[in-house]
């Protein structure tokens, strides 16, 4: 069972992009191809080793994947954070 599917969220756990939120475009046997609407477009996602990102268990449902889905997804998911963290 592969822990990274398509539409997860995933943290940056080395690199210079350390603690930065992704969206999961598409996975294969060693990488994991990242995207966050902004300097990572789903037209050119990152390309990133699997052992250097934590999946987060939270998956979006959003059948086309562009870069304004990919932003609202991120900055839905980071505001509720923000929003845990306050209280």
């Amino acid at each position: 069972m592969d822990r990274y599917k398509a539409g997860m969220l995933a943290r940056s756990l080395a690199g210079h992009d350390t603690g930065k939120m992704y969206v999961i475009m598409e996975s294969d046997s060693a990488y994991v191809y990242l995207a966050d609407g902004m300097l990572r477009s789903v037209d050119r996602p990152k390309r990133k080793k699997k052992k250097h990102v934590q999946p987060v268990c939270t998956r979006y449902e959003a059948a086309p994947l562009d870069d304004v889905a990919v932003k609202r997804i991120l900055k839905n998911y980071l505001n509720q954070e923000k929003g845990k963290q306050e209280d």
